[in-house]
């Protein structure tokens, strides 16, 4: 038995009544997109309209004045037009437009025909749609009617770098606030690094002009006042039917360190100093660049971003004076570059005298040579090296027992064969029973760098050859504790010795803080000894100062003679040199 089931003719199932409302839904969601997309083309179209017929009036309003006030309010050429700073705004259906214009003058190629005549105006002008931000412009050009116009002048702006190659795409801004309206124009120079500006309004040294680039200096003209009442690059001036040229440097900013630094190389904090450049914005003397500082914990002032140049730095803080630089008192900045200057300072005295030698047809410093200040109404000889120190003896008399060097006449012991009180002055072998001995040997005193930053360069001594029979020769012993001494000759071992005066000494000295000298003196001939009048050892301690030897705590006086000699060079001497207060003398050595 089966069992039928029935409906009625009128009635729905619930699958039938879905399926049906789910095409309705659809056929509404497709009417409401096509609804909406209309409703936003017509919208967009309108906006269209709205800006184009805003243009299009605006435009007509700039085509109808006079050729002559075609111009806006604060631009070149001058007129009545809004420009971007005094905007019009405009409100239709609802939405506020903002419109202005941009106008300038047009001439064909050739500066000289560009002067004095324009051929036409250039009008840009700008409506700013406030639903979609967008900015929009529209272009147009206005010739004059019959004649041109021929009033104003002209401004040729170059923009070049530190080596005379033109710097494209530089910003121009020009300014004169002496006429009315005022002018405040932004140019930009074009692949050549040039700018022309015509049809200007004549006016005598008030138009300022600065050009400018990202990461470049910037250079700039100058208008005449009282600090700079004659300036290099005074404000320019137009008259009418002429051209005025105008030339402008910038190149790519640099960073200048300055580190202050003790003998030592340790950084010194607090210490104020000036820094001076060389470029000069007016005569006789304005400088351009001229700031104060305060040198941080680290003893650094940073310049950053800072123009190249020559700068100068000077020590202001009363308790210091510089007893040496690197590089050399002025710094030669490059563009684009990062540098750092260690200035090193010492104890402030009423009297120094820094020497700086230079080679005379290079002008580099030049190291290791010989710089003797003496003083004969003072009774005063000093001996240094430039870009180094010295460790010098030559009086041995006060004998054996002084462990550190502070009597400069004592040595730490010797072997007994040693005669240190024979005149002249100097280290013999003992004379015993009318025989000199075979061999005897001399250990100095401990010589204190005052910093393991020591660098050991040469030993030398006097006399420089000794007779047949005889021998001199010497080891070195270096340590950072002063109590290990291990004597060792030029190539790095105990076996060797230094033989020939103005060796290099060994490698294995350097970074050490103390140094001893053992001299060994011997004869083959019992009547005759070998002799040593003085020792050197030259050496750089902590900063290095290149081609400089400082002289601090002078006497005050006029009777100084400063001797410089140099191994190839010819010496030079100088007399009747006047030390009062704090001196700096180059000297230039030549060939």
């Amino acid at each position: 038995m089966s069992v039928i089931s029935q409906r009625g003719g009128s009635g729905f199932s619930l699958v039938e009544v879905l399926v049906v409302a789910s095409i309705f839904l659809m056929v509404g969601v497709g009417l409401y997109t096509l609804g909406t997309s209309a409703t936003r083309g017509i919208r967009i179209y309108r906006q269209t309209s709205v800006v184009a017929a805003l243009a299009d009036k605006y435009m007509e309003i700039a085509r109808n004045l006079p050729y002559s006030k075609v111009g806006t309010l604060n631009g070149n050429p001058a007129g009545p037009l809004p420009d971007l700073p005094n905007a019009v705004s405009v409100t239709y259906d609802n939405a506020t437009y903002q419109i202005y214009y941009i106008v300038t003058y047009v001439s064909d190629p050739g500066l000289a025909a560009l002067v004095p005549q324009n051929d036409y105006k250039q009008v840009k002008l700008y409506v700013k749609d406030p639903i979609s931000g967008r900015t929009v412009s529209f272009v147009t050009t206005i010739t004059p009617q019959g004649l041109q116009n021929g009033t104003g002048g002209a401004l040729s702006l170059q923009v070049f770098d530190s080596v005379g190659q033109p710097v494209p795409n530089a910003s121009l801004t020009i300014t004169n606030t002496a006429i009315s309206p005022v002018i405040n124009l932004l140019r930009t120079t074009d692949s050549g690094g040039v700018w022309v500006e015509v049809g200007l309004p004549t006016s005598t040294a008030n138009y300022h002009i600065v050009a400018t680039k990202s990461g470049y200096s910037s250079d700039q003209t100058y208008p005449s006042v009282g600090g700079n009442p004659n300036p290099a690059k005074p404000d320019a001036t137009i008259a009418a039917g002429t051209i005025t040229g105008v030339s402008f440097s910038i190149d790519h900013t640099s960073t200048l360190t300055l580190q202050t630094v003790d003998q030592t190389c340790q950084p010194i904090s607090s210490v104020a100093l000036a820094v001076r450049g060389s470029k000069l914005v007016g005569t006789p003397n304005v400088i351009k660049f001229s700031n104060s500082y305060t040198t941080d914990a680290g003893g650094n002032v940073v310049l950053n971003p800072i123009e190249w140049d020559n700068y100068t730095p000077t020590i202001t803080s009363p308790s210091y004076i510089v007893y040496g630089s690197s590089p050399i008192q002025q710094i030669n900045l490059l563009p684009g570059t990062t540098q750092l200057a260690t200035i090193i300072l010492g104890p402030a005295t009423p009297n120094s005298l820094l020497v700086i030698v230079k080679d005379a047809s290079t002008g580099n410093p030049i190291e290791g040579a010989n710089v003797v200040l003496s003083d004969a109404s003072l009774g005063f000889t000093s001996s240094k090296y430039t870009a180094g120190s010295v460790l010098y003896q030559q009086d041995w008399t006060g004998g054996a027992g002084q462990t550190n060097r502070l009597s400069q006449n004592r040595y730490y012991q010797d072997d007994g064969n040693i005669d240190t009180a024979t005149l002249p002055t100097g280290l013999r072998l003992k004379n015993i029973s009318s025989s000199y001995a075979a061999s005897g040997s001399l250990i100095s005193s401990t010589f204190d760098t005052g910093t393991a930053s020591t660098s050991y360069t040469t030993l030398t001594w006097n006399p420089a050859s000794q007779s047949a029979s005889t021998s001199l020769k010497f080891q070195v012993a270096t340590n950072n504790d002063n109590t290990t001494w291990n004597f060792l000759g030029p190539d790095g071992s105990g076996l060797t010795y230094y033989t020939t005066p103005s060796t290099m000494l060994s490698v294995s000295h350097a970074n050490m803080r103390y140094l001893r000298y053992q001299a060994f003196l011997g004869t083959t001939d019992t009547t005759t000894t070998s002799v040593l009048s003085n020792v050197t050892v030259n050496y750089v301690a902590g900063c290095f100062a290149p081609g400089q030897a400082m002289y601090a705590g002078l006497t005050q006086d006029v009777g100084y003679s400063l001797t410089v000699s140099m191994a190839g060079y010819q010496t030079q001497t100088i007399n009747n040199i006047s030390v009062s207060g704090n001196n700096v003398l180059q000297v230039g050595l030549s060939l």
